[in-house]
């Protein structure tokens, strides 16, 4: 295996549109290059494999799943990929968005929590006189023990919530992540197992920014904003910049 496999860093000469490609990719391994080095990641010997099937799924963290058939053993393996397609390689990529009181029923958010989410979001109006957008507070707008409390709510429950909005939960959870530059040819891509992408994403400091936001390691926690105005921009969403991978 070359030191690219081990990487799981190449260049498809045919490139990525979209989830369909990746797909149609898996469904023709025996003659697709790229799908076949994407199973020796995933450490397979082609040689036990005998049928790959590969489906796209919604409204799960798993955008596409891989059911592997292994030669003499009458089973299958199942391996869920997260598919992030990029065109921008400094762009940002949501990861997951969710109205407040969802976070709240999933991580058991306390009231004071969820009232400073609803205030940076803009769900609830600002609690203070002439804020920087009439509409929501920023991180940094909060009293300094609010920031506090917050910053340490976040701390004390950090795994979990890396967890829940990268890999999701249950049996459509992500364990791995693909990341393709979204070009017709030459398409870069990086394929990488969920843990490293919670270790690479989620790890480092719990902070709030200059700009007031919330950066949890690499993990930006913000107001969705935009969508001309509805009550959808009250959201609460959280980003990533998924090409940070092809570094490492």
């Amino acid at each position: 295996m070359t030191n690219e496999q081990l990487l799981g860093s190449q260049t498809a000469r045919n490139g990525f549109l979209n989830e369909d490609d990746i797909v149609e990719k898996f469904n023709n391994w025996k003659t697709d290059e790229v799908a076949q080095k994407w199973l020796i990641i995933m450490q397979y010997d082609l040689e036990d494999i005998e049928y790959v099937r590969a489906v796209k799924l919604h409204g799960y963290k798993t955008d596409v799943q891989a059911q592997v058939t292994i030669k003499l053993k009458n089973a299958i393996d199942v391996q869920n990929l997260q598919v992030k397609l990029v065109s921008n390689l400094r762009g940002f990529n949501q990861i997951d968005k969710r109205w407040v009181e969802k976070y709240v029923i999933m991580w058991e958010i306390p009231d004071e929590i969820t009232s400073i989410l609803k205030r940076y979001t803009g769900q609830t109006k600002p609690s203070i006189n002439n804020s920087k957008d009439k509409r929501r507070m920023f991180a940094n707008e909060f009293s300094n023990i609010e920031q506090e409390n917050i910053l340490q709510w976040i701390n004390a429950n950090k795994s979990l919530i890396v967890s829940d909005i990268l890999k999701g939960r249950g049996q459509f959870s992500a364990e791995w992540m693909l990341v393709a530059q979204k070009i017709q040819k030459n398409s870069r891509w990086i394929l990488k197992p969920m843990n490293f992408c919670l270790n690479h994403f989620g790890n480092g400091n719990v902070v709030i920014t200059e700009r007031g936001t919330f950066k949890i390691g690499r993990i930006t926690m913000q107001r969705k904003g935009g969508d001309g105005g509805r009550d959808t921009a009250n959201m609460l969403q959280f980003k990533i910049n998924p090409a940070e991978l092809f570094d490492f």
